[in-house]
């Protein structure tokens, strides 16, 4: 999976699990009636509120984790850079503007041999664009400014916010299913036993729907990759973008064995063949979508 849309999901699920264990240790929103029964309109607000808290206390983090996890250096337009540290810092800046955003997203590179790049942040005034040394290394000129056109097209999109909003929808039915189920689970054991058996099933049904909900977030993810595609076209002109593709493609098939990579909605290059679990549509696909094929 990608990298960026790995982080985020690890980063809500975690953030997810602490305050659904925060708030069943304090007592908080109680939702079971005095009676054992459920009340299931004070579950749902419940749910509404820990699911988009979560999601959006992740989408705050995503830029300052994505630094962290991957050692992305942030480039200072105004500091000493290479050449190719400056090339990609030009590029970002003048795709950004041709977009129309008004402030200019960092820049960074990440040491890796992989061939990729990702963008992330929690609006598009606080936005960064990163690439691998590995993608400055294997692709030409042409293809960089295509790969980065795809990612300033995502900013300017801004499907991270969009995608937040989904994982905060998400979040909310994961909450209320895994409290359903976990009281249910509660039917089958003894009075003095249901606490800890209510508390320990709602952790594991939480990861298990979260799990499960995921599968949304990777269909949403595929789905907006076309858009940034179409957007990199536009910014970049469709030859350069549809040049990035294939030179994606060429290296995939040169490339043997699984991606060790851990993040990324947002990321450009998807090794393996698109499934349910993939956050990117297959390359041959991308490319024929561009080609309008």
């Amino acid at each position: 999976m990608g990298k960026r849309i790995f982080y985020f999901l690890l980063t809500n699920v975690l953030v997810l699990l602490t305050i659904s264990i925060i708030f069943s240790l304090t007592g908080a929103g109680r939702y079971i009636n005095s009676d054992g029964s459920l009340n299931l309109v004070a579950l749902l607000i419940f749910s509404a509120i820990i699911g988009f808290t979560g999601s959006f206390i992740s989408l705050a983090m995503s830029r300052w984790m994505a630094k962290r996890m991957m050692n992305v250096r942030v480039l200072d337009p105004n500091g000493a850079l290479t050449a190719d540290e400056q090339s990609v810092v030009e590029k970002v800046h003048r795709l950004s503007r041709a977009a129309g955003l008004t402030h200019m997203p960092e820049v960074g590179i990440y040491d890796s041999p992989e061939v990729n790049a990702f963008a992330t942040g929690p609006s598009k005034k606080k936005s960064l664009v990163a690439v691998s040394t590995g993608l400055l290394y294997e692709m030409d000129d042409d293809a960089v400014e295509g790969v980065i056109a795809h990612e300033v097209a995502h900013v300017t999109n801004g499907d991270m916010v969009t995608m937040t909003l989904l994982q905060g929808v998400v979040n909310t039915f994961v909450v209320f299913l895994s409290r359903v189920a976990a009281w249910i689970a509660t039917r089958f054991v003894k009075e003095e036993l249901a606490p800890i058996v209510h508390f320990i099933a709602v952790i594991v049904f939480q990861i298990v729907f979260s799990i499960l909900g995921s599968l949304v977030v990777f269909a949403y993810s595929r789905h907006r990759e076309f858009h940034a595609d179409r957007g990199g076209a536009d910014l970049a002109g469709k030859d350069k973008m549809v040049h990035a593709l294939r030179m994606l493609k060429d290296y995939t098939g040169r490339m043997k064995g699984d991606d060790d990579t851990a993040i990324a909605t947002l990321k450009i290059n998807n090794k393996k063949k698109s499934s349910i679990f993939s956050t990117h549509p297959d390359l041959d696909v991308r490319i024929s979508r561009l080609e309008g094929k």
